[in-house]
Formats: C-alpha cells, sequence, structure tokens
C-alpha cells in the first residue's frame, strides 16, 4: 500500500529574527482544499486554545471530543465547530507549518514567533485543516473496507480474527463453507448475479445485527460496575470517532469496532458509559475509567494503532 499523502501548508514569517507585526501571509501550499464537514460540539466537550505565549505552560490535552487529536498533541483549538489537538514544534525554520498526515495535525514554527500568532495562523487556515483532516480519516476508513474482498471465500476481520464469507444465491442450496463451524463463517443470501456492492452491503447487515448484539451485551455488564444507566444505543457509521455518550444516557457506538478485538471494543465502551458520570476527559475521569479497566491504557494505545483509522470522542 502506498504511503498516505501528508498535506503541508506553510506561513512565511520572512527571515528577520524580529517580532512579526501582522498575521503572516500564505505563500506556499494548496488552496483548493474540499469544503470541511461541520461537526456540533457535544454537550460534555469544550476545549479552547491557550492564549499564553509561553512555551512551557502548552497543555496536554486529553484526546479531543468529537474532533481529531494527535497521538502526541500539546495543543488544542476549535476550528470551524471541531476540536483539534495538535502536535506543536518548535523549529529552525523560517514559517510557520502545517503538515496534516496519518496522525493528524503537526504545526512547526520559528523560536522567535510567539504563541499568539501562531494560535492566529491556526484559526486562519481552520477550514484547510479541517477538510484535510476529515479527508484523511475518510480515506483510511476506506482503505480498510476496500481491502476486504466483498466475494465469496473473502476473509472478513471479526472480532480480531477473521470469518469466511459465505455467499448463497438465493433459489440455490448451500454446496460452500460446510467444513466450518457456524463461528468461522459470514453468511449472506443475495439474488442471483448479485455485484460487489451487494454482497458488501448484504455483508454488513450481517455484522450491523452482531455488533449490535454484543454492544449491547457489554453496555448490560459494565454500567452496573461504574453505577450508570443507559437509555438507549444507536450505531454509527460516522468516520471520525468511534462512540459518543450524551447526559440523556444516549449511547452512540460505531458499528466497525465489530472488526476489532473484543477487549478494545470493551475499552469503547467503558469509556463512554464513564461519561455518564464525568462529561469530560478530566483526570476523574479517566479515574473513572480505570475503576473498572486498570489496564485502559494499554487497550486504548492498542485502539489507536487500529487499521480502521478513528478516534475516541
Amino acid at each position: 500500500m502506498r504511503a498516505p499523502l501528508q498535506f503541508v501548508l506553510d506561513f512565511f514569517t520572512g527571515g528577520d529574527p524580529v517580532q512579526p507585526t501582522r498575521t503572516p501571509k500564505i505563500t506556499a501550499g494548496p488552496t483548493n482544499a474540499a469544503d470541511a464537514r461541520s461537526s456540533a460540539s457535544p454537550p460534555h466537550a469544550t476545549l479552547t486554545p491557550s492564549t499564553g505565549d509561553n512555551d512551557a505552560s502548552l497543555p496536554q490535552p486529553e484526546p479531543s471530543p468529537w474532533g481529531f487529536t494527535h497521538p502526541t498533541a500539546n495543543r488544542h483549538v476549535q476550528l470551524q465547530g471541531v476540536t483539534v489537538s495538535y502536535r506543536f514544534e518548535r523549529s529552525r525554520r523560517k514559517s510557520i507549518g502545517f503538515l496534516v498526515g496519518a496522525d493528524g495535525l503537526v504545526v512547526r514554527a520559528p523560536n522567535w514567533v510567539p504563541l499568539r500568532e501562531v494560535d492566529a495562523a491556526v484559526q486562519e487556515k481552520g477550514g484547510w485543516i479541517v477538510a484535510k483532516l476529515q479527508q484523511f480519516k475518510e480515506r483510511q476508513t476506506e482503505q480498510f473496507q476496500k481491502a476486504i474482498e466483498w466475494r465469496h471465500g473473502a476473509e472478513v476481520p471479526f472480532l480480531g480474527r477473521t470469518v469466511q464469507l459465505c455467499v448463497l444465491e438465493r433459489g440455490v442450496g448451500r454446496v460452500h463453507g460446510q467444513d466450518l463451524s457456524p463461528e468461522q463463517v459470514l453468511p449472506v443470501t443475495v439474488p442471483p448475479g448479485a455485484s460487489v456492492t451487494q454482497v458488501r452491503d448484504a455483508a454488513q447487515v450481517w455484522l450491523k445485527k452482531q455488533a449490535r448484539a454484543l454492544f449491547e451485551a457489554r453496555l448490560h455488564q459494565f454500567a452496573p460496575l461504574l453505577g450508570v444507566r443507559w437509555q438507549k444505543l444507536s450505531l454509527s457509521s460516522a468516520s471520525t470517532r468511534w462512540g459518543s455518550a450524551r447526559t440523556d444516557g444516549h449511547i452512540r457506538l460505531n458499528w466497525r469496532l465489530v472488526h476489532l478485538p473484543i477487549s478494545q471494543i470493551d475499552y469503547v465502551v467503558v469509556h463512554e458509559l464513564a461519561h455518564l458520570r464525568e462529561m469530560n476527559h478530566s483526570p476523574r475521569f479517566w479515574e473513572t475509567v480505570g475503576e473498572v479497566m486498570p489496564d485502559y491504557a494499554e487497550r486504548r494505545k492498542a485502539l489507536r494503532q487500529a487499521p480502521v483509522g478513528l478516534q475516541e470522542d
């Protein structure tokens, strides 16, 4: 597979080491980015950019709810209604640079540029940044889905292992997959001469049915341990996050979690249920998660490395 593209945008600030008196001008980088999709901020998620100019006081944000998070993020901002936690670095370069890659956003700036001007530059290019981040997330998800060959006999990731896709045309007796146990088969029934798209859609119906049953069972298991009550479960097909929780007890979980090992699914379930006690990502929130899942950090790390390319809430 080809290495993923990286979108780079520079704000040139000139080479004279004096404090700039105006917002740096864009002189390089793509300018025809796709329109970013808007995302409403949830009740429990509000992160704001820091305003100080002391790099030593940079915040260490938790993963951005309803947004994009770099694995080693040390700064965060609201752009177009979306929270973006990004990696900020000082460098010997002569410009403010923006790099959007598989991990997220990296912003590099010369040592002499104050943070308030970095913040202004990030805000000015907010539309470009969010559009490119969204494109990367969608591309990662599409690559994962396209990697599955939706045909008879194909192997489909399921709960951290694989099951064999068994395609049966209506009106034709089952002749394939008889040597496999039910746990090893993903059965679908399609019209004669069905297209690859029809097979995929039928397989995803089966996967979503399995996902709902599993998610409900795990919610019932962990909710009493956390002392919370969830009211409703919805399956999500979001291209940017694994799940979300609302104050009214409505839990949304991405059905694609069913591709991953149960340990990672349980982490997302506990993560969202914990939000019913702490609608934030504060230390108290992580203490709540740790009450029932002491090894959550390891599970969280594994989830971040999942090939589906989504983020936590």
